[in-house]
């Protein structure tokens, strides 16, 4: 047991340095991709094309990592990252953006994996703190990863430099990987798991989701992560038109809240799920987001706006670790990796889909009726943390 605890802060590193790795490429795509002829709906396309990779793909590599093994599903993974990065600083026409794009989400598995193995090395009393440091991981990894690729693009605006640095990250993290990380999937397990894939009366993921009673469960990962995309894709448009924001106030404020991510997710969360239990601080967690959201729809100046959200993503920061967490008490070890890469897919799907309804809202109906929308999904999200904690 004490070997497997070891292996926790070895797994948080390899997911930081990964994340790193994939933040610093997130504030020069937007400059990146109008030199080589992109306007703002192929921007948009580009990051709807890695979430709609991420979401197919990701339940494959969850369903590998069970037959498989973890350690190499995660490298092949970080491999491919650092392949997609080179691919994007040597883009020199816009189809090269889209395809390096692409083939980043095909190979964005690792957030299910590292799950799956968080869980594997975690006892049911300690998982909610080691999917804390999971989500705390990939929140720094965000805070430092679009810092550094900022520094690296610097006055003269060099793309290439970044995506490289950010190929070599991952390149970092394979190398931890592989020295330092431990498979959590014991090779009699493997073998199983190969025998129960390859059975004739094998399973279904959704015949899975259904026996286990989890087909809604994992529709919250799509609820939850299309309102949090929504929120982050609304709030630089709404303070920018009406407070006349730009990029550093803005970056200031995802800044900040990515450090009250880290704070909770890697410190608080032990402590919150031991003095309030899992299912009581989901829904505490879930009216937070929905608090925020219903501040953003009357939000009347500055203070209020940002109030918001800090209010609705601390709320949100905490969900996700949770679901994480509940989902692995409700699924037999043999589907781990599979149930948490489905849980993968959905999340990205959910990445999809909010920014998407969020602008048709926003051109339509204007701001407020665009976060009156997503208070009505978180509401529906919480109405279902209520009836299943009920029976919990």
């Amino acid at each position: 047991m004490q070997r497997e605890y070891a292996l926790v802060p070895v797994l948080f590193v390899v997911v930081l340095i990964d994340l790193i790795g994939f933040g610093i490429v997130i504030p020069i795509l937007p400059f990146l991709s109008p030199q080589l002829g992109a306007d703002h709906v192929d921007i948009a396309l580009i990051i709807v094309t890695y979430s709609a990779c991420a979401g197919i793909f990701a339940p494959f590599w969850g369903k590998l990592s069970d037959r498989r093994g973890r350690k190499p599903v995660i490298m092949i993974c970080l491999l491919g990252g650092a392949l997609s990065y080179v691919m994007l600083g040597l883009a020199s026409e816009l189809w090269m953006i889209f395809a390096a794009r692409a083939f980043a989400g095909v190979m964005a598995g690792n957030f299910g994996v590292a799950s799956a193995m968080m869980a594997d090395i975690t006892t049911a009393e300690n998982r909610a703190r080691g999917m804390g440091l999971i989500g705390a991981a990939f929140g720094l990894g965000m805070v430092l990863g679009p810092l550094l690729g900022g520094l690296l693009a610097g006055e003269s605006g060099s793309f290439t430099l970044p995506c490289l640095v950010a190929g070599l990250m991952s390149v970092m993290a394979i190398m931890a990987a592989a020295i330092f990380l431990p498979e959590s999937v014991s090779s009699q397990r493997q073998a199983a798991n190969r025998e129960l894939q390859s059975s004739p009366d094998r399973e279904s993921t959704l015949s899975i989701l259904k026996s286990s009673g989890n087909r809604l469960f994992v529709a919250q990962y799509v609820l939850h992560t299309a309102c949090v995309s929504s929120s982050t894709y609304l709030f630089p448009l709404w303070v920018g038109d009406l407070l006349n924001w730009t990029a550093r106030e803005v970056g200031i404020v995802f800044g900040v809240q990515g450090v009250i991510m880290v704070i909770m997710q890697g410190g608080a969360m032990g402590a919150l799920v031991n003095l309030l239990g899992e299912w009581r601080l989901l829904r505490i967690a879930i009216c937070g987001f929905l608090g925020g959201l219903v501040l953003a729809v009357v939000a009347w100046n500055m203070p209020s706006m940002v109030a918001s959200m800090f209010v609705a993503m601390t709320g949100a920061t905490l969900c996700m670790p949770l679901l994480n967490t509940l989902i692995t008490h409700r699924t037999a070890a043999a589907y781990r990796g599979r149930l948490l890469g489905a849980t993968s897919a959905a999340s990205s799907w959910g990445r999809v889909f909010g920014p998407a309804i969020a602008g048709f809202n926003l051109a339509v109906f204007g701001y407020s009726t665009a976060w009156a929308f997503c208070a009505v999904v978180v509401a529906f999200y919480l109405a279902w943390a209520v009836r299943e904690s009920r029976g919990a």
